[in-house]
């Protein structure tokens, strides 16, 4: 759990980005991007794998930021099948530095469920594209829904974390497969899983721990 959570306003194209940041016990080491699942599905920053990303990181001395995509709680705008909402995630990474200096050059991370996944993808793309010189140390992206939402091919790491359930039924292990074959990216498979990881979210949080241990220690 988090020392303490708060909810703070960040501003994107479309007005207000309404975002809960957890913060961890002491001084953080860095911080994390956490991004939920499709806003016109029931999607928020309060999803169960969201939160779940979200402990995992402020257990490894992150802070956490989990933000409401447009139109969902009080996000202003409307749903952009993903090209808005990677623009505001790129203004809500720049306004972290602006606001927390201290953890502008600090190792963080960008993580993302279903939908998110492709706003995370195309976010850690464009710093790439734009010569960022601090990008996400660690890419993590669950229940992977990016070839659904891509506004463009991407490119990202091929240590990036990707985590499928065997028996999704939203995105369809194929599907992930597919778009993480080109890419020569592992895909982890946990048995038994659905897209929503029910009954699996301690062995979810214990892949992200193991990943996040040998990328940031």
């Amino acid at each position: 759990m988090p020392a303490s959570t708060e909810t703070h306003a960040f501003t994107g194209a479309a007005g207000r980005i309404d975002c809960a940041v957890d913060w961890p016990d002491g001084t953080p080491r860095g911080w994390a991007l956490v991004l939920h699942p499709h806003p016109l599905q029931g999607g928020a920053r309060e999803n169960k794998v969201v939160t779940t990303l979200s402990r995992a990181c402020v257990q490894h001395g992150l802070v956490a930021v989990r933000p409401n995509f447009r139109g969902v709680g009080l996000s202003e705008g409307e749903f952009d099948k993903s090209v808005g909402e990677t623009q505001d995630m790129l203004a809500v990474v720049a306004q972290m530095r602006e606001r927390h200096p201290e953890l502008a050059s600090a190792p963080w991370v960008l993580a993302g469920f279903s939908f998110g996944t492709a706003v995370a993808a195309q976010t850690y793309a464009a710093l790439a594209d734009q010569g960022d010189a601090v990008l996400p140390s660690a890419l993590m992206l669950m229940g992977p829904a990016v070839n659904r939402f891509q506004s463009h091919e991407v490119q990202v790491p091929g240590d990036t974390l990707m985590v499928h359930g065997e028996e999704d039924e939203v995105v369809p292990l194929s599907e992930a497969m597919d778009w993480a074959r080109p890419r020569s990216i592992p895909v982890v498979v946990i048995p038994g899983a659905s897209h929503f990881f029910h009954g699996k979210l301690l062995v979810l949080r214990q892949l992200v721990q193991a990943h996040l241990k040998v990328k940031l220690d």
